[in-house]
């Protein structure tokens, strides 16, 4: 089985990501870590990033996304957190998982593993910049693919994980994925 993980920024994926690899005991992917990866590569900041991939005539996503799509014909099962997984992987459990902007400015804030590529002030500038980092991502997928891939329609799961614990989250994704 794969199991495409999309979801909001601050939404808990690498926590979920991780939950069920373990469970599984399948190998993990995440297109995030390949970007802070190639942030701090260039000694900049996710935002700016970004910002670049907006407008480098779509060199930044397609390798991003060339390192992510052919996993599938390679391997059966697998976990990947990738916001395009479910398009470029059509058949894998589309699991997707939301969290209110306010909630995940919190969480990233206070997230030490984040720090060296994504700065943030406040909690409000934390948020601020969710917001924009939404809005490329949801603007440059649009332009290059033809997909929203903020439309839940999309996913076969979908849990917002505003006020839940990490456990609950598992849980009801473990239950959505059995009934799905």
């Amino acid at each position: 089985m794969i199991i495409t993980l999309g979801g909001h920024h601050g939404a808990g994926k690498s926590t979920l990501w991780k939950k069920l690899a373990e469970c599984f005991w399948y190998k993990r992917y995440s297109t995030g870590d390949f970007m802070r990866e190639l942030a701090m590569e260039r000694w900049i900041s996710l935002i700016d990033l970004g910002r670049e991939a907006e407008s480098d005539g779509w060199v930044i996503d397609t390798i991003l996304d060339e390192r992510q799509k052919n996993l599938w014909k390679i391997e059966d099962n697998f976990i990947i957190d990738w916001r395009l997984a479910f398009y470029f992987i059509p058949h894998g459990k589309k699991v997707f998982l939301t969290v209110e902007p306010t909630e995940a400015a919190r969480r990233i804030f206070h997230d030490e593993s984040r720090l060296w590529v994504e700065v943030h002030e406040t909690i409000e500038h934390a948020a601020e910049n969710i917001i924009v980092r939404r809005n490329s991502e949801d603007e440059r997928y649009m332009k290059y693919y033809g997909v929203h891939i903020y439309d839940m329609n999309l996913y076969d799961v979908v849990v917002d994980t505003t006020d839940k614990t990490p456990e609950q989250v598992f849980d009801e994704v473990m239950q959505k994925i059995k009934d799905a």
